[in-house]
């Protein structure tokens, strides 16, 4: 970690950043899918026959481009109808709202890398939405920078799917990088490797260094999203792990589903994360800590309703208090469009009205507290200003509920 005096300004360090999926297809779109991806099973058509795989549901009163399903109608009798992440509209709106509520930068997920330059669709698509995201951050004048996950990436070439998928793809073909969008930190193009070291992901401690110094190599400064327990590497880490968290530039442990409530924001707060903080900083290595708004997956993995409340709003505050208690100024949002596991914070369905009659979806009112579609956007442009020290370090949130 350099001295913030002899800092390079940064795009990373000090700022917030929101995870971008950009994962949502739809029948019709311009999609090479041509079909319904990470909103339902099988590409088939939403409906309420349990082929659903989201939760949360999107608030689509602001998109141009609207797909129909087999779905109940919405409460308030309108049909329901849901976005694509395809469509360049969709795309940049979601960068407006990022300008609009001041979060800094997009960690655009990079899923399925591979050393083969054979077409697919998955490419295809995942290449489309990487355009359209430089796009779109270049016109919102917003940060964004590749986050690989290495989720079911083939454990004897996973590293090398990485390298290849960056050079030909990334600094190739699409020309990220290039762009005065992409972000950097001091002097250096960002990269992040998530899923490294987590006992149900593929890589040796051996392979996970190598891959973090070849990227060194080339100039970059590395962000690991790391298991919650890195520093000692146990519980969801591999053993053993700990010389190659160390080579990052930036630790992120993944905390969502960790702990529920205030009490168990308080609890991480203590441990593990005061001691990653003063592992990080003794070690001289970045920290970002990860914040997240509540979980529930009932209609992707059958998990209980509402499994950890967002406490409209009290649940992602407080954990933004804790850490802006100890001094911590840089963040990561999960996520900015995830509805599949209900940890979005871009604008979703305020009530019944909004969402079907069936099957089960969460609404932000579901603690009994109405908010606006907007808030836990509102909420986060606050724990932005909070955390640069522009309002006060406070227990409680000074976002409006309603708008």
């Amino acid at each position: 970690m350099i001295p913030n005096e002899a800092r390079v300004a940064g795009d990373v360090v000090g700022k917030l950043t929101a995870g971008y999926q950009g994962w949502f297809s739809a029948k019709g779109d311009p999609s090479p899918f041509d079909g319904w991806v990470h909103w339902s099973r099988r590409g088939e058509t939403p409906n309420d026959t349990g082929n659903l795989t989201f939760d949360l549901y999107p608030d689509v009163s602001e998109y141009e481009h609207l797909y129909e399903t087999d779905l109940p109608r919405l409460g308030n009798g309108e049909p329901a109808r849901l976005f694509s992440s395809y469509d360049d509209q969709t795309v940049d709106k979601h960068f407006e709202w990022m300008r609009e509520y001041g979060i800094d930068c997009a960690a655009l997920q990079r899923f399925g890398a591979s050393t083969s330059d054979e077409p697919n669709i998955w490419r295809a698509n995942r290449d489309g939405v990487a355009s359209k995201v430089k796009g779109a951050a270049e016109k919102h004048n917003r940060k964004f920078y590749v986050m690989y996950d290495t989720s079911g990436l083939n454990a004897d070439t996973w590293t090398d799917a990485i390298k290849h998928d960056w050079t030909t793809n990334i600094v190739g073909s699409l020309q990220l990088t290039d762009s005065p969008s992409y972000a950097k930190q001091d002097g250096k193009l960002v990269v992040c490797i998530w899923g490294m070291g987590f006992t149900d992901r593929p890589g040796t401690a051996e392979e996970s260094a190598e891959l973090i110094e070849w990227f060194k190599e080339r100039n970059m400064y590395v962000i690991g999203g790391v298991p919650t327990y890195w520093r000692t590497s146990t519980v969801d880490s591999k053993p053993d792990f700990l010389d190659a968290y160390r080579r990052f530039h930036m630790i992120s442990p993944w905390l969502v589903g960790r702990f529920n409530g205030l009490e168990g924001a308080d609890q991480f707060k203590m441990d593990p994360i005061e001691q990653d903080v003063s592992f990080t900083q003794g070690n001289g290595i970045d920290y970002q800590p990860v914040l997240w708004p509540g979980f529930c997956w009932v209609n992707l993995h059958a998990g209980p309703p509402n499994q950890i409340p967002r406490q409209h709003g009290d649940f992602m505050w407080r954990q933004a208090y804790n850490v802006a208690s100890l001094g911590i100024e840089t963040a990561y949002v999960a996520m900015f469009d995830e509805y599949d596991e209900a940890t979005a914070i871009a604008k979703a369905a305020v009530n019944a009205t909004l969402a079907p009659d069936s099957p089960y979806f969460l609404t932000l009112d579901a603690d009994g507290v109405e908010v606006s579609s907007d808030f836990y956007l509102r909420l986060t442009g606050d724990i932005n200003r909070m955390l640069r020290g522009e309002i006060p370090v406070t227990e409680q949130h000074p976002t409006p509920h309603t708008s």
